[in-house]
């Protein structure tokens, strides 16, 4: 992997000409049949608590999913944390370092300004990349910062580590703000080759309820469900 002084190296001075959910770099759907449901899990402000009720749902239902995790989580959560590393059934993802925008220029989104620098956007993804190496041995392969927001230069700089930048097609839970009957009708439209979006760390919103009622009908529609590693090659 190239050091910090390198990738600043060959990031100097681009500017970015695209900032948002969907720019040039990242993968917002997947090629495959299936769906991937990911869940980030933002710590500090963002909410460093577990819905164990819907990991119990997925569980139950035996629906594997991608978990974005960031760092102040992990930190907040080792045993779990852990515990999930080690369940085939997930596949743990970068959610960043500190839960930024991923920028060059300190571009905001939702009220949160975003990285300033490309050494910052270097911090923000490779911060939580080592964190994550030390603590369950390997690497993820996938990112989302928070917000979802990137520029042009972050994504192209995420693909240089050797992630695969990623959003989504369909918002599950508004950040876990939906009720649980607009959850189940966001989640229920998914089909092949969508990502969908939600979250596992606010155990107070309604996602848990909303996926209990959607999951049921997709399985029964004959809709399956991978991992974003069983259907995106970084």
């Amino acid at each position: 992997m190239p050091d910090k002084q390198k990738i600043l190296a060959e990031f100097a001075g681009r500017q970015p000409k695209e900032w948002g959910l969907h720019v040039t770099g990242v993968v917002n759907d997947s090629p495959a049949k299936q769906v991937a449901l990911t869940f980030d899990a933002c710590g500090g402000p963002g909410g460093s608590g577990c819905d164990q009720a819907l990991l119990q749902t997925l569980r139950k239902l035996h629906v594997p999913a991608t978990l974005f995790v960031n760092s102040r989580w992990i930190h907040a959560n080792p045993g779990l944390a852990a515990e999930l590393a080690a369940d085939p059934l997930f596949e743990l993802a970068n959610h960043g370092t500190s839960h930024l925008p991923l920028s060059v220029n300190g571009k905001s989104a939702y009220g949160i300004t975003g990285t300033a620098t490309a050494s910052a956007a270097y911090d923000e993804l490779m911060g939580n990349q080592a964190v994550m190496l030390d603590t369950f041995g390997k690497s993820p392969r996938f990112f989302r910062p928070g917000t979802a927001f990137y520029d042009d230069v972050t994504a192209a700089m995420t693909h240089r580590l050797g992630m695969l930048p990623v959003n989504f097609t369909v918002n599950g839970d508004g950040g876990a703000t939906f009720p649980a009957a607009t959850v189940a009708t966001e989640v229920g439209r998914a089909g092949p080759g969508d990502i969908v979006i939600s979250h596992f760390n606010k155990p107070a919103g309604a996602t848990a309820e909303g996926y209990g009622r959607a999951l049921p009908r997709l399985l029964d529609k004959g809709v399956s469900f991978a991992r974003l590693g069983d259907v995106l090659k970084p």
